[in-house]
């Protein structure tokens, strides 16, 4: 999707764009989340777009993605898990063992985890897999969405006031995330192999 038919669906349609790119984004349909919201940031610094209203939308939309992939998980995933787990080699010991280490560091990973793409999008899923507390997962997603939302919009907006950034190049600032994400986790992957 170019920045030219972002433009055009948020004047057609309002912010309700930002809060559906943001939901489809958190619910695993792929989309460019942090392009978007550092583009965001860039369109309110050219008086396109209302810094509140942006900020609200996307919040909403990324909260109720994290609500609704919750609620999938807490009542499709585990079902499925518990039926159809061992013919895709999740055994009961192997399912304790990660709901354990889940739930060991499910605060930290709903507040935190929306920095890692992957992470926020299996987040709320296993969140309501391992049945952490609906109220617990609320509150964390939504100061996660706030933690999230608000510094990467700022980065957009502060770049843009000093920096003159043609929209067309903000699409490869996802592109960098995802390569510097990839090349963290391969590092952690190695250090602990050389570590074992």
């Amino acid at each position: 999707m170019s920045i030219q038919t972002v433009l055009n669906n948020i004047e057609a349609y309002g912010y309700i764009v930002i809060a559906l790119s943001l939901f489809f984004g958190i619910v695993g349909i792929p989309a460019p989340e942090e392009s978007l919201l550092f583009f965001i940031g860039v369109l309110v610094v050219q008086h396109k777009l209302a810094f509140g209203q942006a900020v609200m939308s996307a919040i909403f939309g990324a909260f109720i993605g994290m609500l609704t992939a919750y609620v999938c998980g807490k009542y499709v995933g585990y079902p499925f898990i518990k039926k159809f787990g061992k013919y895709i080699g999740i055994t009961e010991p192997r399912w304790e063992k990660a709901k354990d280490k889940y739930t060991n560091h499910a605060r930290k990973t709903i507040l935190f985890g929306f920095y890692m793409p992957g992470i926020r999008q299996i987040s709320p899923y296993f969140a309501g897999i391992t049945n952490i507390p609906f109220r617990s997962f609320f509150v964390f997603s939504l100061i996660g969405s706030i933690l999230w939302i608000i510094p990467s919009i700022a980065a957009g907006y502060f770049a843009g006031r000093i920096f003159h950034i043609n929209p067309a190049y903000v699409p490869y600032l996802g592109l960098f995330f995802f390569i510097l994400f990839v090349i963290y986790v391969l590092f952690k992957y190695f250090k602990n192999t050389v570590n074992r």
